[in-house]
């Protein structure tokens, strides 16, 4: 392929893909235990997940076979924006999403504050298969978070540790990246914008590093 083909970096032969992760696949690409994983959905050798999905979340999932950029964007001092939708338990009140726009306390620590909203209306997703399960006598709203840290399971521990457990998870986004029209189990090259942003955010100079800032 063209090295300034879609999902090429300039210059680099490196690769870029999104990949929209179903519900059940594990965020790897073998499984002793015979479990789907991302060997059946994607088939360019090579490629590697930035950072993880757990198996019972969906949406957005980078991979690439470019170690730098995998580094900088899971390296939790750079704090890269992460988007998430969560269908959660109840409606949460002005308190809770309080709670979690401050940062919630977990069993590892304080969070990071986040942006944490309230949607209005259910989003645009096609159907989980199998669908979550409901309790007819408990409503359930959606939220969009946006977290800049990516600890264990941290959007479902932060929900549950303000009264809202999550249902259902879809990342939507992952910095400039965006999951857009890709539907469960679809890929794509990203776009030169896309590897244009990531390529900035990969070749900025490290906090450690920058002209005027002492070394600890």
């Amino acid at each position: 392929m063209e090295s300034n083909s879609p999902g090429i970096g300039p210059g680099s032969g490196r690769r870029y893909l999104a990949l929209h992760k179903p519900y059940g696949v594990l965020c790897q690409f073998r499984d002793e235990g015979g479990r789907p994983t991302l060997k059946s959905l994607v088939p360019i050798p090579d490629v590697y997940p930035v950072g993880r999905l757990d198996r019972d979340s969906e949406g957005l999932l980078l991979l690439t076979d470019d170690g730098p950029l995998a580094h900088r964007l899971t390296d939790p001092r750079y704090a890269h924006p992460r988007t998430y939708l969560a269908q959660v338990e109840r409606i949460p009140d002005a308190t809770a999403l309080d709670r979690l726009r401050s940062g919630v306390v977990l069993s590892d620590g304080p969070t990071r504050p986040a942006e944490a909203e309230l949607l209005d209306h259910e989003p645009e997703l096609t159907d989980r298969v199998p669908p979550i399960r409901f309790r007819k006598a408990v409503p359930t709203a959606w939220l969009e978070l946006v977290l800049r840290e990516g600890r264990n399971r941290q959007v479902r521990r932060m929900t549950a540790a303000v009264g809202h457990p999550t249902l259902r998870l879809v990342r939507i986004a992952i910095g400039p990246v965006t999951l857009g029209s890709l539907e469960p189990g679809q890929w794509r090259w990203l776009e030169p914008d896309e590897l244009a942003e990531l390529s900035a955010i990969r070749d900025r100079p490290s906090r450690e590093n920058r002209p005027g800032r002492p070394h600890s």
